[in-house]
């Protein structure tokens, strides 16, 4: 498996991140996008795109437009529609790179914008790998953050730690409950929001079993 740093100005938004290039190809491909507070240097986008390259997968970790303007801090009210640009574009890169399927992943916001995006554009891939996906800020479950999932019609792998404070497992359930495709919830016990990477790199089981089931899950 070989790294390679990419910044795509062709497009606008541009897009700059890190494409995992494996040894042994299966001809798809994965986009992996992070959460609000972070970067495509998230130890666990890391670990998750070194695991899926080893699997076969042609991976390209990104910052999203926000991150490109701005090194630090959450995106803005105003920043969510142009990340989805962005987003649509490195699709557009990454067909370049593959003639296989093409899935969307992201830790967070970075999966939010993901399924935002699908639910507008139900051909733009061939399925979804959710992260720790918010369905509401921490300790505020009355900012929803789910009114999409109904018109959300692109199969879905959701992970999440049974300890997120931006949503329990029940309330995971119930937003899985709204999607009209097929879903899957692989439950990371003890885990929090960061699924038990913060600070941490490389390879790791976790990453590895996200994959195993991400292969049976999709086929």
């Amino acid at each position: 498996m070989s790294v390679e740093s990419v910044l795509d100005r062709s497009f606008e938004p541009a897009v700059r991140g890190y494409l995992h290039s494996p040894a042994n190809p299966t001809d798809d491909a994965l986009a992996l996008m992070h959460g609000a507070g972070s970067n495509a240097q998230a130890p666990l986008l890391v670990a998750v795109a070194e695991a899926f390259a080893a699997a076969g997968f042609t991976v390209l970790r990104c910052d999203l437009p926000y991150r490109q303007v701005r090194p630090f801090g959450p995106p803005g009210p105003g920043d969510a529609a142009r990340d989805r640009e962005g987003i649509r574009n490195i699709v557009a890169v990454l067909r370049r790179q593959v003639n296989g399927r093409i899935f969307l992943g992201g830790h967070s916001y970075g999966g939010r914008q993901s399924s935002m995006l699908c639910s507008e554009n139900p051909e733009l891939a061939s399925g979804l790998l959710l992260l720790s996906y918010p369905p509401h800020p921490p300790r505020k479950p009355e900012q929803a953050r789910t009114q999409h999932l109904p018109q959300l019609r692109t199969s879905t792998l959701f992970v999440s730690g049974t300890r997120d404070p931006f949503g329990s497992i029940e309330e995971i359930e119930a937003a899985i409950r709204l999607i009209p495709a097929r879903t899957e919830l692989l439950k990371v016990d003890g885990a929090g929001h960061d699924l038990g990477l913060k600070g941490k790199s490389g390879g790791t089981d976790l990453a590895r079993t996200v994959v195993e089931v991400f292969r049976r899950f999709f086929g």
